[in-house]
């Protein structure tokens, strides 16, 4: 079926515009579809008219390839028009739906060019067709409002959703911010921790207190100052250091607080403000009294390593000034009591006497550590019977107290050796003697006694290291007969005397454990090797310097140690 009309007026458009939509209803198209190709079909012929002549339509329904049917839609320009820029023939395909077969011709969508009841019918159809494209065109606009609503909606979502994330981004850095903010200050406090112990280690492993005063610049400069000076108040006379000083460096002085001298407020806890020092107006100055548990011993005076100090460098810095000051206040105490103790420990040893045949030499070395005062004693002196007690002891421990008693024992020993009595005899008393007095306070000694008519050497020890004889033709014997126990220990004992023939030219020698004791050896390496450097001496040198020969017994004896220990020797010397 085709329909093929002439279309020169709006009249003759109007019909054909109607046929179309007439004959897609027929065949079922879509109200939609119908509306798309009326609108088209119309748009089209509103331009033919405007380009005049009579143009030429053609309608029908035909089969497709694939069986299905199709309307088909052709408009063709004036035979005279073909040159013409707008006289184009256009054409359309508006496929009929699969249950539409094209069937016979029908007059049934003829639409008469004449006929005003059928135009109108025909428009009528168009305002319903309209009418449910309005409707669809309605419900997508419904459908499009609602996805606008719910596009809205997620956009406002996803813009809080990225509120969120850029929060949560910021807390995230200023959490690892101040985590890093919190890992160097716990690095700088240990730091700060770190050095102030091992700066007070080296402060109070020294009792020097010059020493002390020496190593303090060094373990602040550069790192924590850039200069250091030190005033001790008891240094005024000496000529090293200068009499002008700072105005803060005097106010600490006097207040006993930490003051801070510099064009710009310090902000340091506990520390005074003051205006720059006159003499240092460049550079800022800290100046920290050195406190000790009595009265202030001097202040400490500090430049900074840059403009200023940090805070808890400047905290840290006046701990260590206050520890600095207690160690030297310490070193200073405990060199006052060692002078002390050398006196009193000089002053109780004894002037050896001068006796016929017989040469003696002493020898007394306190301990290279400590109080440099102990128990260690040597004594020689003449009984009523011509006959010469020698003795060297030690009382345990070290201290005031071992030298006091180690006092009362010589005193004691020479009360008892008045009366007649043997070395074992003596000793014996004195063992009583200390535990009557001391109970818990022993010691161990060693007493010979020579007699210059007799050509025989008695001697006795109490818990002591042998006694070593060299004889004249310089063989070496350690005289280790068994001694006695401990002096003052619980215990009753008898202490046995022994006796040795000596012949002139012979050496007794006597000595503490702190000339021949070892930490990693014991002490019979050390006895050895005192009877080596004893027995090569010859007979000469004995005779004429022994002196020299007790400094030539503990030379190679104690080039290597420290002395932990207080050192006694006692030599004595049968003139050849």
């Amino acid at each position: 079926m085709t329909d093929t009309r002439q279309i020169d007026s709006v009249t003759d458009a109007a019909a054909a515009r109607a046929a179309a939509a007439r004959l897609a209803a027929r065949h079922g198209v879509p109200a939609l579809e119908r509306a798309r190709l009326a609108a088209a079909l119309g748009a089209r012929l509103r331009q033919c008219l405007a380009e005049g002549g009579t143009w030429r339509l053609t309608l029908g329904v035909r089969g497709t390839d694939s069986g299905g049917g199709a309307l088909h839609a052709v408009l063709e320009p004036p035979p005279d028009a073909s040159s013409a820029g707008e006289g184009t023939r256009w054409e359309t395909t508006v496929p009929l739906p699969a249950a539409d077969r094209p069937g016979g011709d029908s007059d049934s969508d003829m639409v008469p060019g004449d006929d005003p009841a059928a135009l109108s019918q025909a428009l009528m159809s168009a305002d319903a067709d309209t009418a449910l494209v309005l409707d669809r065109l309605a419900e997508q606009e419904a459908l499009v409002a609602f996805h606008r609503d719910e596009l809205h909606q997620t956009n406002q979502g996803v813009l809080a959703l990225h509120a969120e994330i850029d929060a949560a981004g910021r807390a995230q850095r200023e959490a690892f911010a101040a985590e890093r903010r919190a890992r160097n200050e716990a690095e700088n406090a240990r730091r700060r921790l770190t050095f102030l112990a091992d700066a007070s280690a080296v402060l109070n492993t020294s009792l020097n207190h010059g020493e002390i005063v020496r190593r303090l610049p060094e373990l602040l400069v550069p790192r924590y100052a850039a200069e250091v000076g030190i005033w001790l108040f008891d240094e005024e006379d000496d000529p090293h250091h200068p009499m002008t000083r700072p105005a803060a460096t005097v106010r600490a002085a006097r207040t006993g607080r930490p003051q801070y001298a510099a064009d710009h407020p310090g902000g340091l806890r506990g520390v005074d403000d003051l205006p720059p020092s006159v003499l240092h107006p460049d550079r800022p100055l800290l100046c920290v009294p050195l406190l000790t548990h009595r009265a202030p011993l001097g202040v400490l005076t500090l430049s900074p390593p840059g403009e200023r100090w940090d805070p808890d460098d400047a905290v840290m810095l006046i701990e260590l000034t206050r520890r600095a000051g207690i160690a030297i206040d310490n070193a200073r105490r405990f060199e006052h009591n060692r002078d002390i103790a050398e006196t009193l420990q000089r002053a109780l040893l004894t002037e050896l006497p001068t006796t016929p045949g017989l040469s003696l030499a002493a020898r007394y070395l306190p301990a290279a550590h400590g109080m440099n005062i102990g128990g260690d004693w040597y004594d020689a002196f003449h009984r009523p019977d011509g006959s010469l007690i020698t003795v060297i002891g030690d009382v345990t421990g070290h201290g005031l107290h071992a030298a006091v008693m180690m006092s009362q024992l010589r005193t004691a020993l020479r009360a008892y050796a008045v009366d007649d009595g043997s070395p074992g005899r003596l000793l014996t008393r004195l063992h009583k003697f200390l535990h009557r007095l001391q109970p818990n306070l022993y010691a161990t000694a060693v007493i010979a006694r020579f007699h210059p008519d007799e050509s025989t050497l008695t001697w006795a020890a109490a818990g002591h290291p042998p006694p070593v004889l060299r004889l004249p033709d310089g063989r070496v014997r350690t005289l280790d007969a068994k001694p006695g126990a401990m002096l003052g220990i619980p215990l009753e004992q008898e202490i046995a005397d022994h006796t040795e023939q000596v012949a002139p030219g012979s050496t007794l020698t006597l000595y503490t454990d702190g000339l021949v004791e070892r930490r990693a050896e014991g002490i019979d390496p050390g006895i050895e090797r005192l009877s080596a450097a004893l027995g090569s001496f010859g007979p000469a040198e004995l005779d004429t310097d022994l002196e020299g020969a007790a400094d030539g017994i503990l030379k190679p004896l104690l080039s290597d140690s420290e002395r932990d220990d207080d050192v006694c020797l006692l030599l004595c010397h049968l003139q050849g």
